[in-house]
């Protein structure tokens, strides 16, 4: 999955039309003065000059890709032209749903820009996110011999010399890995296995130069589009996406969130531990957690016995790390926390984190304090500093606009699922569950990002990321704690008093 830290510019509004202007005053500055035919013949030398460097620049690319890109080019068309057939014969099909089916066939660069769309409501027309919410990155598995040879390979010795015994079945697969149980050979520890699946890199290289080499060509064929920095956020995208391919990276994440709770001296949260010497590249094996969704409520209650405390204990946790911690778990549904059988709460999969910039620091520290205490105009104030905007906002209206969206907080619903299942000895258990409408939950992130839009703001994308877990954490209090107000309860510390002088860096 994305790793959204690496995407550090924020192009708001702002960014882009400060981008636009500097350019226009720089060339202004340079041509202020010149004679008309002067300049004619200045802008035909900077053409001609930033054209030499988009042909050094392709070349570099296509010297990259070697013929690896006519094979890819090759299946590009073959998806696009069977996606074709299933729309003539369906007839009935929106753009967005068509592009999302495209970039599902298309395979795992696709499949993960299409992640990236969905979870920036402030980059994307709406229509396209909550489509691109459905994209699904779940895959036909590799078979395992040939993932035994990646892993022979990427250990370097005899599998039995560091595993007793590997699960054959993968625990998931995507578009990008595959996931085994095993047991440490001496120890005979449980851990988990990723891997890489073959060919990753090399489609992922080819994908993503191509991408990038045509955002340049479009940006000169019309300069307009340079004031987007449209080739810039592909750049930074490619830049990202290769390293998420590069799970020493993922390690480097969890060691982070570690040491954060280590220093912080957070005793009732945990990640796994990572084995960095069997840990590379394509490979990463780590520490296998046992215990139980945090959307699973009977089953929490028989391994802890006050399920209201835990849950307060994972809040608490996030919302330190988001704040203290080098970066934060930026992907906290129901299947990434558990409940481990010790009564901690288990952090897994940082394959997305974030981090906060300083320029958006004390903007989210205000509106964090706002929501806890209802304090609407305070809340339009920071959301005013956040969003970027060259216009005054109407305070009066946009507090009043936004106290009527929060009220929606509360209508969101959860469905609660019961099941009883019945066991080989005849004894009958029931269970309770909660599903998370997570339709309604990037609904609710669309509407402020809609709401901002209307006063002129245009919001950074970290506020989006922060925003739905924040949501996700509301939706666990409805189940585990209903009598309790996350936005009020004291035992919530939505700023740690740690956090009071402290700016996070990218």
């Amino acid at each position: 999955m994305m790793r959204l830290q690496q995407i550090q510019r924020t192009y708001t509004g702002r960014n882009w039309r400060r981008m636009g202007r500097n350019k226009v005053m720089a060339a202004a500055s340079t041509t202020r003065g010149v004679p008309k035919g002067d300049r004619s013949t200045q802008d035909a030398a900077r053409r001609a000059e930033e054209g030499i460097q988009l042909v050094q620049e392709l070349a570099e690319i296509t010297l990259q890709t070697g013929p690896k890109g006519f094979r890819r080019t090759v299946q590009v068309a073959q998806a696009t032209l069977e996606l074709a057939s299933e729309l003539a014969a369906e007839r009935k099909f929106s753009a967005p749903e068509a592009l999302r089916r495209l970039f599902e066939k298309l395979g795992a660069t696709y499949i993960k820009l299409g992640q990236f769309i969905a979870s920036s409501p402030t980059l994307f027309p709406e229509e396209y996110v909550l489509e691109f919410q459905k994209c699904l990155d779940k895959t036909t598995p590799v078979p395992f011999p040939i993932m035994e040879k990646i892993l022979r390979q990427e250990l370097g010795k005899p599998i039995e010399e560091v595993f007793s015994s590997i699960e054959k079945q993968p625990l998931a697969s995507a578009s990008v890995a595959q996931v085994y149980g095993a047991r440490l050979k001496g120890s005979e520890k449980d851990v988990v296995i990723k891997l890489l699946k073959p060919g990753v890199e090399d489609v992922l290289s080819t994908d993503l130069n191509f991408l990038y080499g045509s955002s340049r060509v479009l940006e000169f064929l019309n300069p307009e589009l340079s004031r987007t920095s449209f080739s810039a956020i592909i750049g930074d995208i490619r830049k990202s996406m290769m390293e998420e391919v590069d799970f020493r990276m993922e390690a480097k994440n969890i060691q982070e969130f570690t040491a954060f709770l280590e220093r912080s001296e957070i005793e009732d949260a945990v990640a796994p531990f990572v084995y960095q010497a069997y840990t590379t590249r394509r490979m990463l094996v780590m520490e296998r957690f046992f215990g139980v969704p945090l959307t699973d409520l009977e089953a929490i209650k028989r391994v802890s016995p006050n399920p209201e405390a835990t849950l307060i204990a994972a809040l608490n946790t996030w919302f330190a790390s988001v704040l203290l911690s080098d970066s934060f778990h930026a992907d906290v549904h129901a299947g990434n926390l558990f409940v481990l059988q010790n009564g901690k709460v288990g952090f897994i999969d940082f394959g997305i984190v974030g981090r906060i910039s300083p320029s958006i620091w004390s903007a989210v520290q205000g509106f964090l304090q706002s929501v806890s205490t209802e304090d609407y105009r305070s809340m339009a104030q920071s959301l005013v500093q956040m969003g970027a905007t060259g216009d005054s906002v109407d305070l009066d209206a946009f507090t009043k606009d936004l106290e009527d969206l929060f009220e929606g907080l509360n209508r969101l619903d959860s469905d609660l699922v019961v099941q009883s299942r019945r066991s080989s000895s005849g004894a009958t258990t029931v269970s309770a569950g909660l599903v998370v409408d997570d339709e309604q939950v990037n609904r609710l992130v669309l509407d402020i990002v809609r709401l901002g839009d209307a006063y002129g703001l245009k919001f950074p994308r970290e506020f989006g990321i922060l925003l739905k877990q924040l949501l996700y954490f509301d939706r666990y209090v409805r189940l585990l704690a209903p009598e309790m107000e996350m936005m009020r309860d004291d035992r919530v510390r939505f700023v740690p008093s740690d956090a009071a002088s402290t700016v996070i860096d990218v």
